[in-house]
């Protein structure tokens, strides 16, 4: 028998673990690569507008589909349930490997910040202590996750109070020409990495308390928090930096306060980073743990790791294997390279559980459904060629894997 899960999440904690997952590392190192392929603040404002509308979009059919089936999983379940076993698989798939590249990039940025001189080592040692945090259960990891959120805020709050205090150079409009549409949908899609921890919250439903009730109040709120959060610290940053200064900049947080002419809170606000990429990476690991059960419970991925321990109940073998491959990852590749190549996976994801929310017949749903999709493959094709073309390949990689299997089990039958 499949053995089942607590329920101990409530809509504050559902909202947090949300919330340290969207307002996390995405603020301190999106922020640069999206105002280099926006060219200019406005285009960067329009293109952070534009991820967040997809996010909402996507949000709602997540919650929905959440609501409906409350189990671990997210849009493997919904797509697997509403589509079909294949895009369930797809969505899994594409979630998975996106969010392992994810899971890297963030643990790079703990080390970056914290251990300039040793990115790779102090990247590893964070994969696995979090995982080991995450191995004792997900009310340690919530409470873990409460006091990251509280930090990150309040550095955050700093941050922009003191640009807004020293804003007498650039303007938000000044230091580059806008690239154009084209440049909105690419800083949208860059920027969509940093919105897209929301799902953590449907991803752990067959841990959450009421999830017809408390998924829907959860995933809007702890988005729409972010959102404002998102745009206060554009609008800071850029009124000190400028479009220029920002697409330039390797630590554009600090670069800017050291420009609003408050260098000593530099230190402070490299700490945050460090912080809010621990954050980060803890949600984005219990989050990879529970859709790997899924797909492990149905078969997709070796039965071994859909065992969930009896004592501190959480995916044990699940989150053992994650830690190991996101280790081997963050040893290996760049921070930035892996942002571009998350989007487009992620995007896959949100794309069919948008696909699986048009099946539910209600006409408001399937009008966001519609925005959803549309959105989602927009921006994924807008990203940077290297990462459309590498997304492409392991998805191809992926449903080669899972017609090789459909095929062998077939031919076992007869």
């Amino acid at each position: 028998m499949t053995q089942e899960m607590r329920r101990t999440l409530g809509v504050f904690d559902a909202v947090v673990i949300g919330l340290g997952s969207m307002v996390g590392a995405g603020i301190f190192v999106a922020l640069a690569p999206a105002a280099k392929a926006a060219g200019s603040g406005e285009l960067l404002l329009a293109g952070l507008a534009l991820a967040a509308v997809v996010a909402y979009c996507n949000a709602m059919a997540s919650a929905r589909l959440a609501a409906l089936y409350p189990a671990s999983g997210g849009t493997y379940v919904y797509g697997r349930e509403r589509l079909g076993p294949f895009w369930g698989y797809l969505a899994g798939w594409g979630f998975v490997v996106g969010k392992t590249a994810s899971c890297a990039a963030m643990a790079l940025t703990v080390g970056a910040y914290a251990w300039p001189g040793q990115t790779h080592a102090v990247a590893v040692a964070a994969v696995v202590a979090l995982t080991a945090v995450n191995y004792g259960g997900v009310q340690k990891s919530t409470w873990l996750t409460r006091a990251i959120v509280a930090v990150v805020l309040a550095v955050l709050a700093a941050v922009v109070v003191v640009c807004v205090a020293g804003a007498d150079g650039p303007s938000v409009g000044s230091g580059a020409r806008g690239s154009g549409i084209g440049g909105v949908l690419q800083a949208a899609g860059l920027l969509f990495f940093a919105f897209a921890g929301y799902a953590r919250i449907a991803t752990l439903g067959e841990e959450v308390r009421d999830p017809a009730r408390t998924i829907p109040r959860a995933v809007p709120l702890a988005l729409g928090i972010a959102l404002a959060v998102y745009a206060c610290v554009a609008g800071a940053v850029l009124s000190v930096l400028g479009a220029g200064g920002l697409g330039a900049a390797t630590a554009p947080l600090a670069d800017a306060v050291r420009a609003a002419g408050v260098p000593e809170l530099a230190p402070v606000v490299r700490v945050g980073a460090a912080v809010a990429a621990l954050g980060s990476l803890l949600a984005l690991i219990l989050g990879v743990s529970r859709t790997t059960l899924a797909m492990a419970r149905d078969g997709r991925l070796p039965g071994a790791l859909a065992a969930v321990h009896p004592r501190f109940q959480v995916p044990h073998r699940a989150e053992l294997a994650v830690g190991a491959v996101v280790a081997v990852v963050a040893a290996t590749v760049d921070v930035r390279g892996a942002i571009g190549f998350s989007s487009f996976g992620v995007l896959v994801y949100y794309a069919i559980a948008n696909a699986s929310a048009w099946t539910l017949g209600s006409v408001r749903v399937r009008v966001l459904a519609v925005g959803g999709l549309v959105g989602c493959v927009a921006l994924a094709l807008a990203l940077p060629v290297s990462s459309v073309v590498a997304g492409a390949g392991v998805l191809a990689v992926g449903a080669g894997a899972y017609g090789v299997r459909r095929f062998r089990a077939g031919a076992a039958a007869s």
